[in-house]
C-alpha cells in the first residue's frame, strides 16, 4: 500500500514515515501541500495522511485537491487543534478518518489497517459484481441461429431502458436467463433484482407475497411484511410464469403497473415504488385472453417490449454449440467424446424440454462415462425411439418392430466398441450366448 504523509513538522513526518516504513508500507513524505500536489500529479496513493494546519493551505484545503485529483485516495486528517465542527467538515467533504495529536504509533497503525481492510472488501465487493454480471451477461445466450442472433440484440437493446419486458417460450428455453442479462447489464444491474415464481403460490399467498401484508391482516399474520415489489424499489422484479396469475390479482398488478402503486394486504396506505417488471410466460396469453383466463388491458402492458424464445427442435443448429459447453461444463479431468452417431440422435430428438433438458442429459452422461465414451446404449430410450420413427407417425404402434430392430442393433454395436470388437466378450456383457450372438450380427449384416 502507497502512503503519501503531508506534515510540515520535519521530526514528526521524519518519525511517522518510519514507522509506517516498518510496519511494511510504502512510504512518501512530503512537508508541504504544493509539493504533495507535484507527487499527486506523478504517482497514485491509496492513503494520504494530512496534516490540519499548514502555512500554504489547510488540510481541509488540500483533502479537497486530492479527491479532485484521487477520488479512491483515503485521507487521514491529522492535528493537534481537533474540534468537533472540524471533524464533521473533513468527514463531509470525504476525508475517511480524524485523530488528535499526539498520537501512538499503535492507534496510526490501527487505523491504517481498517483502511486495508475496507479497501479489500471494496474490491472483494466490486470483483464480485463483475463475476456476478458476466455470469449472467449475454454471452450466457448460447446460439448461432439467426432467432438467437435476433433475441441477444434485442435483449442488449432493451437492457439499456426501463421498459416493461415480457419474455414468452415453452419451458426450458431459458427465458430466466434473458431476464437475468437484460437486469445485470442494464441500468439498475446494482440494484435489487426480485425473481417470484408466481405459479408457486395459491392466491393468497401470491398477494401478500408480491404486496405484502399488515400486522392481523389474516390468520398467521404476526408481523408486518414486506412484499417483492416493496423491496424490489429502485430494482428490477422478475414475475417468472405470470400466466399462472389468478384474474382477482391481475387487476392490483394492472395498477402497479400503471400507476407504480399499491397497498398491501390489510392495510390503507398507498405505497408507491420505482421498479423496472421483467415478466415471462410458457402459454400463450393471446389464448388465455380468448378464454377470459388472463386481462387484455394487462397483456398489453407487460407486453411493450415482448422477447420470444424458440423451442429448441426450432433451432437444431445450436445443439452442437450447446452440448461443447455443457461438456465443458460437466466433464471432469477427461474430456467427454460424442461419436457422430450419437449426435445424429441428438440433432434428430425432439428436445420437449428444451435447452434444460439437453443440458440434463449432459451432465448425467458425464457422470456416467468417467472415461469420457458416450455411446448409444447411454442415451434415453425416448431419444432412440424418437429417432427410429418420430412420434407424429407411430401413434398407431406401427412402428414396433422397427424400434426393438434398432435399439437390438445399438445394443449389439455398442457391446462390441465395448469389447473392442471381441465377440465372445460381447456375448458376455449382452448375456447371450456366442452363437445367439453370431447369428444376430449375420442377421443384421454388422
Amino acid at each position: 500500500m502507497k502512503i503519501l504523509i503531508v506534515e510540515d513538522e520535519d521530526i514528526l513526518r521524519i518519525s511517522i514515515g518510519d514507522d509506517l516504513k516498518e510496519e511494511g508500507f510504502d512510504v512518501s513524505l512530503s512537508k508541504s501541500p504544493i509539493l504533495a500536489l507535484d507527487l499527486l500529479a506523478k504517482e497514485e496513493f491509496e492513503v494520504a495522511l494530512v496534516d490540519y494546519k499548514m502555512p500554504e493551505m489547510n488540510g481541509i484545503e488540500l483533502l479537497k485537491k486530492i479527491k479532485e485529483r484521487q477520488p479512491d485516495c483515503t485521507v487521514i486528517i491529522m492535528t493537534a487543534f481537533g474540534t468537533i465542527q472540524t471533524a464533521v467538515e473533513a468527514m463531509r467533504l470525504g476525508a475517511y478518518d480524524y485523530i488528535t495529536k499526539p498520537f501512538s504509533n499503535e492507534e496510526l497503525v490501527l487505523a491504517i489497517e481498517r483502511i486495508v481492510e475496507v479497501q479489500s472488501l471494496k474490491r472483494e465487493n466490486i470483483e464480485l459484481k463483475e463475476q456476478l454480471k458476466e455470469r449472467h451477461s449475454f454471452h450466457e445466450l448460447i446460439g448461432k441461429s439467426k432467432s438467437m442472433q435476433e433475441i441477444y440484440d434485442l435483449s442488449s437493446m432493451v437492457a439499456n431502458s426501463d421498459s416493461t419486458v415480457l419474455i414468452t417460450g415453452e419451458t426450458g428455453t431459458g427465458k430466466e436467463m434473458v431476464a437475468d442479462a437484460i437486469h445485470y447489464t442494464g441500468l439498475r444491474q446494482d440494484s435489487p433484482y426480485i425473481k417470484v415464481s408466481c405459479a408457486l403460490f395459491s392466491k393468497d399467498i401470491l398477494e401478500s407475497e408480491l404486496f405484502g401484508h399488515e400486522k392481523g391482516a389474516f390468520t398467521g399474520a404476526i408481523a408486518e411484511k414486506k412484499g417483492r415489489f416493496e423491496i424490489a424499489d429502485r430494482g428490477t422484479i422478475f414475475l417468472d410464469d405470470v400466466d399462472d396469475i389468478p384474474l382477482e390479482l391481475q387487476v392490483k398488478l394492472l395498477r402497479v403497473l400503471q400507476q407504480f402503486e399499491f397497498e398491501r394486504v390489510g392495510g390503507t396506505e398507498t405505497i408507491k415504488v420505482d421498479v423496472r417488471i421483467i415478466a415471462a410466460s410458457k402459454a400463450n396469453l393471446l389464448e388465455k385472453i380468448k378464454k377470459g383466463e388472463f386481462r387484455e388491458d394487462l397483456y398489453y402492458r407487460l407486453n411493450v417490449v415482448p422477447i420470444h424464445l424458440p423451442p429448441l427442435k426450432e433451432r437444431k443448429e445450436d445443439i452442437p454449440l450447446l452440448i461443447d459447453v455443457f461438456v465443458e461444463k460437466y466433464s471432469s479431468n477427461i474430456p467427454m467424446q460424442i461419436p457422430n452417431q450419437v449426435m445424429d440422435y441428438l440433432l434428430n430428438y425432439g428436445w420437449p424440454g428444451n435447452v434444460r433438458e439437453l443440458e440434463n442429459l449432459i451432465e448425467r452422461l458425464a457422470s456416467t462415462a468417467p472415461d469420457g465414451n458416450i455411446t448409444t446404449s447411454q442415451l434415453p430410450p425416448e431419444i432412440i425411439w424418437e429417432e427410429i420413427c418420430p412420434q407424429e407417425e407411430c401413434l398407431d404402434g406401427s412402428c414396433y418392430d422397427e424400434v426393438m430392430k434398432r435399439t437390438e442393433i445399438n445394443l449389439i454395436k455398442s457391446a462390441l466398441e465395448m469389447s473392442g470388437g471381441n465377440k465372445a466378450k460381447a456375448a458376455r456383457l449382452l448375456k447371450l450366448k456366442s452363437s445367439t450372438l453370431r447369428s444376430k450380427i449375420e442377421k443384421y449384416k454388422l
